[in-house]
């Protein structure tokens, strides 16, 4: 099982980061105030969670304008998709030994 635990991707596994990429996976490309107001963070918290993310090749981050104001988009990349599925289903996987004990 200590296996099973190992396998979760530390990155991914943290509160905040999990949000992230849980409201990405459903709603794709979404801009920072999105997603600030979706994860009820403050901005700093917020950027130092999507840093780490695009740091790390999950997410790609696009800036552009609007009506003269900046605006920041973020969305999955594929490796960000590979990785995010690979954790579900280990997840899954940690969530099904479990339910099958209790039976």
């Amino acid at each position: 099982m200590s296996e099973e635990y190992e396998e979760l991707d530390n990155v991914i596994h943290e509160r905040v980061r999990l949000g992230i990429l849980t409201f990405l996976a459903r709603n794709g490309e979404t801009d920072f105030g999105t997603l600030k107001k979706a994860l009820d963070v403050t901005d700093g918290n917020l950027s130092r969670h999507l840093r780490v993310l695009e740091e790390e090749g999950i997410i790609n981050v696009k800036k552009t304008f609007v009506k003269r104001r900046p605006r920041t988009y973020y969305k999955l990349t594929e490796k960000g998709k590979e990785r995010f599925q690979r954790y579900l289903q280990v997840l899954e996987s940690i969530l099904k030994s479990v339910t099958e004990k209790e039976e």
